[in-house]
């Protein structure tokens, strides 16, 4: 989220970030955020609540900023169908491994016991199937014989700030666009993620 608005300040960013919206009050995201001067606040998901009715009301509230791309970033909420479909083309997530290797959680810690030689990040527009959103870029890092989860994590870390900003301005400059259940950039559809 910090490397998006950081992205968005540069005097030829292709966007702005209208808001930064979390379920959980206390996220250092919102903190962030505000010292960054972007409007942010939490929604919390309730108990008892539905995921149908807590992404209506998240949906709403984004929907006051008129905004031509939502894009997650540490959002850990599973969200509706309904959320999903609402912003169906426009719905960007980034994900800590080579998806489709290792969709859900605790990324890094199987590539490290799959022994994986290399090891990343996805950006990846969203469908209601988790993680399995037509694939957009990836940034490969390699995995050393010493490392650690948090290590790995690091390493990636560093790519995902890399090649979220760039995937985010594609969209906004119109280079980049969801159609046929794949991404397409520049008018052609890609077959195989942008290898950065």
């Amino acid at each position: 989220m910090r490397a998006l608005i950081e992205s968005s300040r540069r005097p030829e960013a292709a966007y702005a970030v209208a808001q930064v919206l979390s379920d959980r009050a206390d996220a250092a995201g919102l903190l962030s955020a505000r010292e960054s001067g972007v409007a942010a606040h939490a929604i919390p998901f309730r108990k008892g609540t539905s995921r149908q009715a807590y992404g209506e009301e998240l949906a709403a509230e984004i929907d006051r900023h008129e905004p031509c791309l939502v894009a997650l970033a540490g959002f850990m909420r599973i969200l509706s169908p309904g959320f999903v479909e609402h912003y169906a083309g426009r719905l960007v997530n980034i994900h800590p491994s080579l998806l489709p290797k290792y969709t859900g959680l605790h990324t890094h810690q199987r590539a490290l016991e799959a022994r994986d030689a290399e090891h990343g990040a996805t950006v990846h527009f969203v469908t209601e199937k988790l993680d399995e959103g037509p694939r957009i870029i990836q940034a490969r890092v390699p995995v050393h014989a010493d490392d650690t989860e948090a290590s790995l994590s690091a390493r990636v870390i560093v790519q995902e700030h890399r090649i979220y900003p760039l995937a985010v301005t594609w969209f906004c400059q119109g280079r980049l666009r969801s159609e046929q259940d794949r991404a397409w950039l520049d008018g052609q559809p890609l077959d195989e993620p942008v290898q950065a």
